[in-house]
């Protein structure tokens, strides 16, 4: 059903014009005043809900334009609660992140064993689907100050690039450029999702159960590439998880002869 927009008021739509969080606090500088309108709200959960899915499929270069049709609301409905794209970005990027985290400290805490957390935590992180919405600065963390020795231009983590077609139903989800791209280094969230992945990173690796090659970036690459994207939801949860089994067992360690 097509969600009709609300009639403003003009002091209204402009108090409107900036992104705000389900708690009724703007992502400006203060809270509102009031809290949202109920069909207010829910067209800001319709909005958020379309662009994970849309950014999740095409990536963080998809238009507002395919967030307000998968939305089912006017593209100026977009524009007051995000008055810019990156605004909306953002608002993903940062949400996907804090789940990441959550994940990785739940693994890390719920997992004595340390690969069984860090495998629990590329499962979960997977099956979640939160690997097509991270950051783009967070795959391209340098890994320089984790490996000795590692060249700078060899420690970059590559974005994903769409895979050559095949078949007509199985594609790679490509990591576009979000506008206004920070480095990880100025985004506290993407600091935090770091240090608990290499905590992770680093448990399994003393164990010698991981690789000791393997990095923090090489493990996130892992989150965002086992991520094929087919028009039936079981054949892609299945070829998900086989992607990732295949993958966890090129990270494990191998005894030496």
């Amino acid at each position: 059903m097509h969600i009709q927009e609300s009639h403003w008021t003009s002091s209204t739509a402009s108090a409107s014009a900036v992104a705000t969080s389900g708690n009724g606090r703007d992502m400006g500088d203060g809270p509102r005043s009031t809290p949202l309108r109920v069909d207010a709200q829910r067209n800001l959960e319709h909005v958020l809900r379309a662009a994970r899915e849309v950014f999740g499929e095409l990536g963080y270069g998809a238009p507002m334009e395919d967030v307000a049709r998968r939305a089912r609301v006017g593209v100026g409905t977009v524009y007051r609660r995000f008055p810019s794209k990156d605004v909306l970005v953002r608002r993903i990027a940062e949400e996907e992140t804090s789940r990441l985290t959550d994940q990785a400290r739940s693994a890390l805490g719920q997992e004595d064993e340390p690969w069984s957390a860090l495998s629990r935590f590329l499962r979960t992180s997977v099956a979640s689907g939160a690997g097509r919405l991270l950051p783009p600065q967070v795959l391209r963390v340098g890994v320089a100050d984790e490996v000795a020795g590692v060249r700078d231009d060899e420690a970059r983590v590559p974005q994903q690039r769409q895979a050559a077609p095949a078949g007509p139903e199985l594609r790679l989800v490509e990591q576009r450029s979000a506008p206004a791209e920070e480095s990880a280094a100025d985004d506290p969230g993407a600091i935090a999702l770091l240090d608990v992945v290499g905590r992770l990173v680093e448990r399994a690796r003393t164990a010698g159960e991981l690789r000791a090659d393997v990095t923090v970036s090489d493990v996130l690459l892992v989150i965002a590439t086992a991520a094929p994207t087919l028009p039936d939801a079981a054949q892609q949860a299945a070829a998900s998880s086989r992607l990732l089994d295949i993958l966890l067992e090129g990270l494990r360690s191998r005894p030496t002869a």
